[in-house]
This record gives C-alpha cells, sequence and structure tokens, in this order.
C-alpha cells in the first residue's frame, strides 16, 4: 500500500480547501500520512514561481475569482482577505512538526484547525494563544508550541529541501510512496483514484 508524502503551508488557501479530503482518502484506502509543512514562498523562489502580492494584475484577479468558485463549491466559509495574511507560518509549522512528532491527537485536524483560522476565523495563526488553542482542540498538549522548537525549525528547513529535490513546487502537493504525484486540492479525486488501482 502506497502511503502519502503531504507538502503544504500553514498559510495556503488551496490547502484549507482541501479540509478533510486527504484525511478521508488515506482512510479509505489504509494509507499514512506524512505531514511536511514548508516555506512555500522560499519554494517558489527555489522552482521557479512567483509569490501572489508579485504576480501579474491579471493572474492576481482570476486567483481571486478561482477561490471564491472553489470556497462555495465546496461550501466553505472564506475570506478573500483575511486580517492576518500574510504572517509567518513558522510557529504554526512547528507545532504541527511537534505533534507529528509527539503522537496522541489529530495531526490532520490540527493542519486544517490553522488553515481555518487564517481563512475563516481571522486568527493571526503566528501567535502563541491561536497556537496553543489549535493544539489542544486537535487533542495535543498545548505546551508542545513551546517545545522542540530546535528539531521544528531544522525540520521545516529539512522539509522545503526534500520538496526541491523531489519536484514539489506549490500547494498542496501529493506524494504517493510509489512515486505518484499530484498538485492542487482540485486533485484529491485522482489521487483516490491512483490508491484504488494499486489495490486493485
Amino acid at each position: 500500500m502506497a502511503d502519502i508524502d503531504y507538502f503544504f503551508a500553514t498559510l495556503s488557501p488551496y490547502a484549507y480547501l482541501a479540509g478533510d479530503r486527504l484525511e478521508r482518502i488515506a482512510e479509505k484506502h489504509g494509507a499514512k500520512i506524512a505531514y511536511k509543512p514548508l516555506d512555500l514562498i522560499a519554494l517558489f523562489g527555489r522552482t521557479g514561481g512567483v509569490p501572489p502580492r508579485d504576480r501579474h494584475p491579471a493572474r492576481q484577479e482570476y486567483r481571486a475569482i478561482e477561490l471564491l468558485r472553489q470556497s462555495a463549491k465546496l461550501k466553505m466559509p472564506f475570506n478573500l482577505k483575511p486580517a492576518h495574511w500574510p504572517t509567518n507560518m513558522a510557529p504554526s509549522s512547528y507545532a504541527i512538526i511537534a505533534a507529528q512528532l509527539a503522537g496522541g491527537g489529530d495531526v490532520g485536524a490540527l493542519v486544517q484547525s490553522f488553515l481555518r483560522a487564517c481563512w475563516a476565523e481571522e486568527k493571526d495563526i503566528a501567535q502563541d494563544d491561536v497556537i496553543r488553542a489549535c493544539l489542544q482542540a486537535a487533542g495535543f498538549n498545548p505546551a508542545l508550541a513551546d517545545s522542540g522548537l530546535l528539531q521544528g525549525a531544522e525540520t521545516y528547513a529539512a522539509n522545503l529541501e526534500e520538496a526541491a529535490e523531489r519536484g514539489v513546487f506549490g500547494a498542496p502537493f501529493y506524494i504517493t510512496s510509489d512515486g505518484g504525484r499530484f498538485w492542487g486540492q482540485d486533485r484529491l479525486e485522482d489521487l483516490d483514484a491512483h490508491l484504488a488501482k494499486l489495490k486493485a
């Protein structure tokens, strides 16, 4: 059975729009998910991408149209211009890394909690109180916000290097252990079909 390496950024609107579909697909096929938060802006610089604020106005306009269209299609609350975007992705990413190592809670729920906080709840996911609340809501010890900062920083940097080496150029990006690659929340159906074929 193929497992899934999930490369994402805690500020990615498209990762937010994925909701819990990845987790449901993984459960359906008995696949494990390795959550790999990374610095998406740095990844753009490494792979020829352009941060949203630096894109041509036509691209920015279409991005806005598509985000609103997708959120309506998925029936997910969405703020196109959240109060705390952009913000520092590192603290929330470190918390996810620490939680994944600690175990005992729901990492998928934690990831979704950070994304929802940014894109639907007008919260700053770089703030300690927000991070602690998200950890607790997902079943983790809020003190994880204070522990493993050095390892979190090292893993966060390593995730970026791994992503660039493995052909990741955006988020969300899913790579199965048999080499299947899928970019975007709108490719989750394809990931589902790919995993089904491996079981056949």
